[in-house]
């Protein structure tokens, strides 16, 4: 669902944006994100305070999975097709997965790097036919590159400091908080920019509140919650292969060989990091 989800939204992205201001289109899906899932917190009885003590950490947590990430993915795409954008920003897992070696004391077992190498190599070829076309654009590479590495900060923070929040609860705080700079950057240069939102555009935005900020943010958050973050990185693998051929479907980008290809190796890559430990070796036996 989260592969699905956060994949399709890339053209989605990109057709908002096309009518919308960045600080404005990413305060709106914030604000209305984080109030979607204060809401459904309430409705449960969680938990919404913050623990006493743990402020300082959920702000910082924050910072690197929603400010920053949002900020450099919003001006980045602007610069390129929102397949190769989505590829781009897929990078994370790379540094997700050293981070949590480094930061974690995670163990790079040999499933682990067999799925990073793998995942990689479909990035590296979906990207081989773009390479005049992110040459030709350094800043929004550097932005989406920017983006992937503090994104995979952020995911190794929130478990090295955890906040003592329900999933629910956590995700809505970061989303409110990480948007603070955000909405000041819309109110302070965009409100005269703003005007009513033909059809699609408004869909666009519709698809980012309630599907990628609530649902899949929601989702993405549970997962890092119970798993390795070497797991929960290397899972996200499939995204971009969506990314690429949702922006076909949406926006028409065209497809190539590596496309078809990249998909392969990303199924592959998933494997042997997703399967239990030795279900493959059972697979081959039964064979």
């Amino acid at each position: 669902a989260l592969t699905v989800g956060w994949g399709f939204n890339w053209p989605m992205i990109k057709l908002a944006l096309s009518e919308l201001p960045v600080f404005s289109f990413r305060s709106i899906c914030l604000l209305c994100g984080a109030a979607g899932l204060f809401a459904i917190a309430a409705y449960a009885r969680l938990p919404l305070r913050v623990p006493r003590g743990q402020w300082r950490r959920l702000l910082l947590i924050a910072l690197f999975n929603i400010t920053v990430w949002n900020v450099c993915i919003a001006y980045g795409i602007g610069y390129m097709s929102s397949g190769r954008a989505a590829i781009l920003a897929f990078t994370m897992p790379l540094w997700g997965v050293l981070l949590s070696a480094w930061l974690l004391n995670e163990r790079l077992s040999a499933r682990r790097i067999l799925g990073l190498g793998l995942g990689m190599a479909a990035m590296l070829l979906l990207l081989s036919n773009e390479l005049r076309a992110v040459q030709a654009a350094p800043k929004g590479t550097l932005l989406m590159l920017g983006g992937a590495l503090c994104w995979a900060i952020g995911t190794v923070l929130m478990k090295r400091y955890p906040v003592d929040l329900p999933v629910t609860s956590l995700t809505a705080w970061q989303l409110l908080l990480g948007g603070v700079p955000i909405y000041a950057g819309a109110l302070a240069f965009e409100l005269e920019r703003l005007h009513p939102l033909t059809l699609w555009p408004a869909v666009a935005l519709a698809y980012n509140v309630l599907v990628a900020f609530v649902i899949c943010n929601w989702a993405w958050y549970k997962i890092v919650a119970s798993v390795p973050v070497g797991v929960s990185s290397l899972s996200t693998l499939m995204i971009p292969v969506v990314g690429v051929f949702s922006g076909m479907l949406v926006l028409s980008e065209r497809p190539h060989w590596q496309d078809y290809a990249a998909l392969g190796l990303v199924l592959l890559a998933l494997a042997p990091v997703m399967l239990p430990p030795g279900s493959i070796r059972a697979l081959f036996k039964k064979s």
